[in-house]
């Protein structure tokens, strides 16, 4: 099976339960201040599983690019990725555990499906916690047993393995249920179970059940309203149909792999080292394509999201020295990644010379700071060589990782080469000291949750509308929303705009979106579809993301705009509107971060 016939299958088989397909969205989350890449397809649905109306109705099945970093030193194994996609459908207060475990249980093993051999399916449902008197999922584990899976095969498992949420300290949450198959390894140890990093058993699905709310006193509620949001890795589980032992070995990777070893000079599978290297650099070149040709315009930085992007290529091309590359490389098994991918994502494909000339340049800047920090180490080398141990301390080879962006690797590389040692105690030292104060900065920007932080973060939707409307009134409509990032502290939006904004212009801008907010205009949604929408005068820039309805929502007479929202009802629930900051964003793109007080 092919990742476009498990995409077909799975989407048919829901819209075949009365599921409407969505599309999916950016990689960049529009909804959850608290991450900063869509990590799992329930992302872009937070405010319709919090209670928001989803134009498309109760039941949506999609598929949605993905992006986890948390495991990205397990990358170069058989089934870490930082890119992935996600299958997933949803239940928006509709049906739930019975219906949604007894479909899942037919995708995987009908033959007219998956056709899984049910002898190695097991699955796992929480246990129960008498801490927080949340009792043991006993619902599930009847269902699957009425389904025909054997007591000795459903686990009744721990927080840890079988709970979601909620996205903040309060909010919905549930437990969940999980499918793994067997394959057919011996068991590590006699308490070996799904869920053990022996390999023994892979996940292949996850149903989450949305039923309690967690309260700010740590207890949780029942709800009325319950969701069910599923999920199966498409890169994984076609690894499982067609019997591979690695996702390496399969269509998503091996044409990106023949473009490396062109590249490189090296063939695959002939070092296992250099394997690894070569399943890296094809993780992340494949991830760095994904994020540059996402809807938002997201370049190599030193924070947030571009800073992710500027590491993941940096370690790609650390990687590709590896393998005995020496120049520029990176666009050849880029442009393999464009030519797979065009058709599912066809943005790629038009982003394809923005990609190309990003990395380029990504790549000719660390090459300059790879040179400057052996320059820089080479003045080291002396003073060394004349010490008696031979070692580079922890703390010059920090010094030459912060201050020029010198991998450690290449440090011990090259001290090996003058026959010296690094002390790389006190690296990791210096560096765990780095990571804690650069964690306490993120947690500044990005604490709390979705569920803590929706109120304000309503505000600054609605505010993003009528800063929109003021930007075309004061520059012209040639002015359009190109990306936009809200937090609990601030909205940044980008928008088409050749130069800079002169103090006057911000001020009026400004006064306008204030003056909209002492009006105190009203602000009302309905639905219609994307045609009718325009024909009314709604702005509605990104239609490739857009349904085949869609929610309009007016601010008074000032604004109409297509949004999935949430929005306050009236504008004079915002507050005073400040613009902090206007500057650059890429070429032809201007970005304004703002306050509300």
């Amino acid at each position: 099976m092919t990742g476009k016939e498990l995409r077909e299958k799975y989407i048919n088989f829901f819209v075949s339960k009365e599921h409407k397909q969505i599309s999916g969205k950016s990689l960049i989350p529009e909804n959850d201040p608290t991450v900063l890449f869509t990590t799992a397809g329930m992302h872009p649905l937070v405010p319709y599983l919090l209670g928001e109306e989803h134009p498309a109705g109760k039941r949506l099945v999609d598929f949605q690019r993905c992006i986890r970093t948390g495991d990205i030193d397990s990358v170069g194994d058989a089934t870490h990725l930082t890119f992935f996609e996600m299958l997933g459908n949803w239940s928006l207060g509709d049906y739930f555990k019975k219906e949604a475990l007894s479909w899942s249980y037919e995708f995987l093993t009908s033959k007219e499906w998956l056709g899984i051999n049910k002898e190695k399916l097991s699955v796992t449902v929480f246990e129960g916690e008498e801490s927080t008197g949340v009792p043991p999922d006993t619902e599930a584990k009847e269902i699957w047993k009425s389904l025909g899976i054997p007591e000795e095969r459903i686990y009744m498992l721990p927080r840890e393995d079988n709970w979601w949420g909620p996205a903040g300290e309060t909010g919905p949450c549930g437990p969940d249920s999980e499918m793994f198959i067997d394959t057919g390894k011996d068991a590590c140890n006699p308490a070996c179970r799904p869920g053990c990093p022996c390999g023994k058993y892979i996940e292949i699905w996850n149903d989450v059940f949305m039923q309690y709310n967690k309260q700010k006193d740590g207890s949780y509620e029942k709800m009325t309203r319950k969701c069910v949001d599923t999920g199966m890795g498409l890169e994984r589980t076609v690894t499982i149909l067609i019997g591979k032992k690695s996702v390496y070995d399969t269509e998503f990777f091996i044409p990106i792999i023949k473009k490396i070893e062109q590249a490189s000079g090296y063939t695959y599978g002939t070092n296992q080292d250099k394997d690894i290297s070569v399943r890296i650099i094809a993780d992340h070149i494949k991830t760095s394509v994904f994020i540059l040709g996402d809807e938002n315009e997201i370049k190599p930085s030193n924070i947030g999201q571009g800073y992710i992007l500027r590491r993941i290529i940096r370690r790609a091309i650390r990687h590709g020295r590896k393998l005995g590359t020496s120049g520029a490389f990176l666009s050849i098994p880029a442009s393999a990644v464009i030519e797979m991918y065009k058709d599912v994502y066809p943005q790629l494909l038009e982003k394809n010379d923005f990609i190309l000339k990003e990395l380029e340049i990504e790549e000719e800047r660390f090459i300059s700071t790879l040179a400057k920090g052996e320059a820089e180490f080479e003045k080291m080398v002396p003073n060394i060589l004349k010490g008696k141990d031979k070692i580079i301390p922890g703390r010059l080879a920090f010094r030459l990782y912060d201050t020029y962006g010198f991998p450690i690797e290449i440090t011990q590389e090259l001290a090996a080469e003058h026959s010296l040692a690094v002390d790389r105690n006190g690296f990791d030292e210096a560096f765990k000291k780095h990571q804690e104060l650069s964690k306490m900065g993120a947690d500044k920007v990005f604490k709390g949750g979705l569920a803590d932080s929706s109120e304000i973060t309503t505000k600054y939707h609605t505010a993003t509308h009528l800063l929109h409307t003021a930007l075309r009134m004061v520059l012209g409509e040639h002015v359009k929303q190109k990306g936009s990032n809200i937090t609990s502290e601030r909205l940044r939006f980008d928008f088409s705009h050749e130069l800079p904004m002169t103090p006057e212009e911000i001020k009026k801008v400004e006064d306008i979106v204030n003056k909209q907010i002492e009006t105190d205009h009203p602000v009302t949604m309905e639905v219609m579809t994307l045609e009718v929408a325009k024909e009314q005068g709604a702005i509605a820039f990104f239609e490739s993301k857009y349904e085949e309805k869609v929610k309009v929502y007016s601010v008074g007479n000032f604004s109409k705009e297509v949004c999935g929202g949430p929005h306050v009802d009236r504008t004079g629930m915002i507050g005073k509107f400040k613009i902090t900051k206007e500057q650059s964003s890429s070429a032809g793109v201007r970005r304004i971060r703002a306050e509300i007080a």
